[in-house]
């Protein structure tokens, strides 16, 4: 019992739990299988893994005693990084889908593609100062940087709305999300509990 904990627990199980999903992604783009068919799921990837990294900060305020809120607040930054990782494997697959900078160029203008571009420009940023090295060297500029994960969010919501011209699936998954913010806003302002510090999306 006692290996079987330190497994769960190690941060290579949690980061192999989190690689699982892209495995059949790149194996089918080594196969030759239609880059387009693989855009939807490495995009859809880096939004729940970005909405459950936002979503843990209400939920260890809703859930204030939970073990598995506090498990998966420490690992909060793995998550914001495979966020990150989907979303440079969706803008990898996309570009070399176009085949051309030229036709990259010019799709960027479209609404729902530089809403995409613009949040994983600012997912860079997070990804790159997701360690505590960074959260040490900037200080307060730190959590400053990361509340960009909000508009990371917004963009990413429009994207996969003018993309899909759809609303279903994007509110399916960002709903929940909004609730909880909700809840987490009316609580702060409250005066009952703020955010946990040194924590981040990315």
């Amino acid at each position: 019992m006692k290996h079987i904990k330190t497994i769960l627990n190690s941060p290579y199980f949690f980061w192999l739990i989190l690689t699982l999903p892209s495995i059949g992604m790149i194996n089918g783009a080594l196969n030759g299988r239609d880059l387009e068919e693989l855009l939807h799921p490495t995009g859809e990837f880096a939004a729940r893994f970005m909405i459950i990294a936002m979503m843990l900060t209400p939920l260890r305020m809703l859930f204030p005693g939970a073990r598995w809120t506090a498990w998966l607040m420490q690992r909060r930054r793995y998550l914001g990084v495979a966020a990150f990782g989907y979303a440079a494997l969706h803008t990898l697959y996309y570009v070399i889908d176009l085949g051309t900078l030229s036709l990259v160029l010019q799709d960027a203008v479209r609404f729902g593609i530089w809403t995409g571009w613009v949040a994983f420009l600012i997912f860079v940023p997070l990804a790159m100062t997701s360690n505590s090295v960074s959260v040490r060297t900037m200080g307060k500029g730190w959590g400053n940087l990361q509340r960009l994960v909000y508009v990371a969010a917004v963009a990413t919501l429009l994207h996969w709305i003018f993309i899909h011209n759809t609303f279903g699936g994007a509110l399916v998954h960002f709903l929940p999300l909004v609730g909880l913010e909700i809840y987490r806003i009316w609580k702060v302002s409250s005066g009952r509990k703020g955010s946990e510090p040194g924590q981040s999306m990315a």
